[in-house]
């Protein structure tokens, strides 16, 4: 009796795909993908994720392989039966504070998955922005370190350069959300991901202003009507009101942001 053949597969991003009944989970080993953006993430956590990046844009990309995450699970590198990661602080204090020697040992398996900036998701770090963003999106990938208890020996921050990143002026009870939203904010950038490239060009702090506000039909609601001018046709017109609009509601709202916008202006 002949059996019958397998469906041929077919391209689909940067791997072959072979329809199946079988469930496909977004986030598997393969170091097959060559030439893409991966992320690496270190954590004591590593079922959170893709968490929010499993969903939307992010997670299609993802799926067809327009990016790579990996998942470094800190407590395998760990010491003892328990595979313990922390201590007690040098000096005294509350809390437990991360191996250098365990983080060191994690940091080494994920620099042979590929290079990439290290990343330290820290409340005490430079403030993630738009700019940053871009700037890893140029790059390779890069290794994210999620904090947890009172945070990482600092030994192993100045041995291996490691950067330190904050979302803002608040503490997390860990890296893990932090990392999630400087990847989100990164892989939007890389090539084919938006699928419009000029969105991530209008987009707010693209331009160093804030976004202008938007429409949608019905064009009257509640009383609240479009702004004549977006239904005028006259794309220059529109243009010129969008951008006096970003202006606007920037001097308002973020006068750091418009100070700095005026003197790039000269």
């Amino acid at each position: 009796m002949t059996q019958p053949k397998s469906p041929p597969s077919k391209s689909h991003g940067r791997k072959a795909v072979r329809p199946t009944l079988t469930p496909q989970p977004l986030m598997t080993d393969t170091p097959d993908l060559h030439d893409v953006w991966r992320a690496s993430v270190i954590t004591l956590f590593p079922e959170m994720f893709p968490g929010v990046l499993g969903g939307s844009l992010t997670g299609r990309a993802l799926k067809d392989g327009k990016w790579q995450l990996d998942t470094v699970h800190l407590r395998d590198f760990g010491e003892g039966r328990h595979r313990n990661v922390d201590d007690t602080p040098a000096g005294g204090g509350a809390g437990m504070v991360l191996r250098a020697d365990i983080m060191g040992r994690a940091i080494e398996h994920a620099l042979r998955k590929g290079p990439g900036p290290l990343i330290y998701l820290s409340p005490r770090g430079r403030r993630f922005d738009q700019a940053m963003a871009r700037s890893l999106a140029t790059t390779p990938g890069a290794i994210f370190i999620c904090g947890r208890f009172e945070g990482l020996d600092q030994r192993v921050i100045e041995h291996y350069g490691i950067t330190e990143v904050s979302l803002g002026d608040f503490v997390m009870t860990g890296g893990e959300l932090a990392a999630q939203a400087v990847i989100d904010a990164t892989v939007r950038l890389l090539p084919g991901v938006l699928g419009n490239e000029a969105s991530a060009e209008e987009e707010s702090f693209s331009n160093g202003l804030l976004e202008h506000p938007h429409y949608t039909k019905p064009a009257d609601w509640h009383g609240h009507k479009i702004p004549d001018v977006l239904l005028s046709g006259h794309h220059g017109e529109i243009a010129k009101w969008r951008q006096a609009q970003s202006e606007a509601i920037t001097r308002a709202r973020r006068p750091d942001l418009w100070e700095a916008w005026l003197a790039q202006q000269g």
